[in-house]
């Protein structure tokens, strides 16, 4: 659909931990946040204009009044940590089918996805780089449902024509957390960045790109991010002395290891976070 303008951009998931982060730094003269959750969002220093819409996912009346009047939408929001089946799909599947029904009834072009690097989560690490379009293969519930957002993604691309761009994010955090984030961060800066490429490349159709920092220990391929205009500046490896002196380095004998979803491959299944 070409480039999209981004004089006001839909937010959801916008009182979350990441939608914090990015709000102050996707504030830009002439640009307007409608930020959308269901608690009120607190205030931000450094935020721009923005406008508070207070709703579910699961309300579809209130989802068409939040997509009218804007040219893109950033959704992060749902359920960020592995829960229930009904969970799950309440707030991600059935959310994100929602939201896509929205959004093109109302005309709204472009729609970036946030899913994860769990819906690819037992993929391994060999010393080559994951490619971003990697099959599902899934560590948890949290993780089938972010493989299915990626394939309504699809659905509507294919089938409606809309800019479709789904993020397979590793860690977006402050800091990396932990060893596996030495591989998977993602700066508050670099995810940033990632999400104005989103909004500005032209005519992506779509497209499923890594949302990693250039980390010395990636472990995924940067190139599709940089086909859309996102080219990462911070690395981990500044924080790894003191991550491997809190952690320790991790035993290469355990198969959990090299796996991108580390941990999350041995959870139980349906375990509430």
């Amino acid at each position: 659909m070409g480039s999209t303008d981004t004089t006001r951009i839909l937010l959801t998931g916008a009182a979350g931990r990441v939608g914090t982060q990015l709000r102050p730094l996707a504030a830009r003269e002439g640009r307007t946040l409608r930020l959308l959750d269901i608690t009120t969002p607190a205030a931000v220093e450094g935020s721009g204009a923005e406008e508070t819409v207070i709703a579910s996912l699961t309300d579809t009346e209130a989802l068409l009044e939040a997509c009218r009047g804007v040219s893109a939408i950033v959704h992060l929001g749902g359920q960020s940590v592995e829960s229930t089946l009904d969970d799950v799909l309440d707030r991600n599947v059935r959310g994100t089918l929602n939201l896509l029904e929205a959004a093109r009834l109302a005309g709204v072009p472009r729609v970036v996805l946030a899913s994860s690097a769990h819906a690819v989560g037992f993929h391994q690490y060999d010393g080559t780089p994951v490619a971003a379009d990697a099959p599902a293969r899934p560590d948890t519930l949290y993780g089938w449902s972010k493989a299915a957002i990626e394939s309504a993604g699809r659905l509507y691309h294919d089938r409606f024509g809309m800019d479709i761009i789904c993020l397979r994010i590793g860690s977006w955090f402050p800091t990396p957390n932990g060893m596996r984030g030495l591989s998977t961060w993602l700066s508050p800066a670099d995810g940033h960045r990632l999400v104005e490429a989103c909004l500005s490349c032209r005519e992506p159709g779509y497209r499923i790109v890594w949302g990693v920092s250039r980390n010395t220990r990636g472990w995924v391929s940067l190139a599709e991010g940089e086909a859309i205009g996102y080219h990462p500046l911070d690395d981990a490896e500044q924080f790894a002395p003191e991550v491997i002196g809190e952690c320790g380095l991790p035993d290469p004998a355990d198969p959990i290891t090299p796996r991108l979803g580390g941990d999350w491959c041995a959870i139980p299944l349906g375990q509430t976070l």
